[in-house]
């Protein structure tokens, strides 16, 4: 008979689990937002209309107040320091930064995001994660979906999703894995992976994100005035150091 699987308590991770507090595992993990538009925690409206008040739209021209989003989203315990990826194709207008959707009055069947993504692997400590997202090749139907869900109203009516738009057709997409691991709580390693699943050679600009959450620009009665203005800088040695 083979040996029998060890226990968790008996395995590495279950070392780190037993010194979760004390050693600071949780103090990085999986806390970035997939999307902070549209919610009611960045509705500053006269009137209350959360869902319609910050769409997608405007996220890449305002300041967030009380998080921040991303794909592939990583973060310290306080959302201060924010890592995520942006990808760009080198045909859609903007850089593909967070996920897209449509608000509670845009979609077909209330809010809804319109991308692919999975969670395939994780650890309780955050020491190990992967996620798979899908990139079409095309340009990045923003307009077709709002404009076609639009359309559809009416609860018996089904929603138009991205892979009805045609922009994953032949495989034309890339599948962009990205995973994180941690040699310590504060050593941690991204690391992307992209394969091209269509016929021909496509481009592709990989583009990891690190960027510290607004904290200085909501007035002085906020706590976070007493946090010091973050600074990013590029060392001798063609590091970035990231200080606030």
């Amino acid at each position: 008979m083979p040996d029998p699987a060890p226990c968790l308590t008996e395995t590495e991770e279950g070392r780190r689990l037993a010194a979760v507090e004390a050693e600071g595992w949780h103090r990085w993990g999986p806390y970035l937002s997939e999307r902070q538009w549209g919610t009611v925690r960045e509705d500053y409206s006269a009137g209350g209309t959360a869902w319609d008040y910050l769409p997608h739209d405007h996220a890449r021209s305002r300041a967030y107040r009380w998080g921040e989003d991303g794909i592939a989203g990583f973060s310290d315990d306080r959302q201060l320091w924010c890592l995520g990826l942006a990808l760009w194709n080198g045909r859609d207008p903007i850089l593909k930064e967070r996920m897209f959707g449509l608000t509670n009055g845009e979609g077909n069947h209330g809010e809804d995001v319109k991308e692919l993504w999975w969670y395939l692997d994780a650890t309780p400590t955050h020491s190990y994660m992967r996620m798979l997202y899908k990139y079409p090749q095309a340009p990045f139907p923003y307009a077709d979906l709002v404009a076609e869900n639009g359309r559809r109203k009416g609860r018996n009516l089904p929603e138009y999703e991205i892979a009805d738009t045609g922009v994953f057709a032949d495989g034309r997409y890339h599948d962009v894995t990205v995973e994180y691991a941690k040699a310590a709580p504060d050593d941690v390693l991204m690391r992307v992976t992209v394969v091209n699943r269509g016929p021909e050679a496509a481009e592709l600009h990989v583009l990891p994100h690190l960027w510290a959450r607004n904290t200085w620009s909501w007035g002085t009665e906020s706590w976070e005035q007493a946090q010091p203005r973050p600074l990013l800088r590029l060392t001798e040695t063609g590091a970035v150091e990231a200080t606030r």
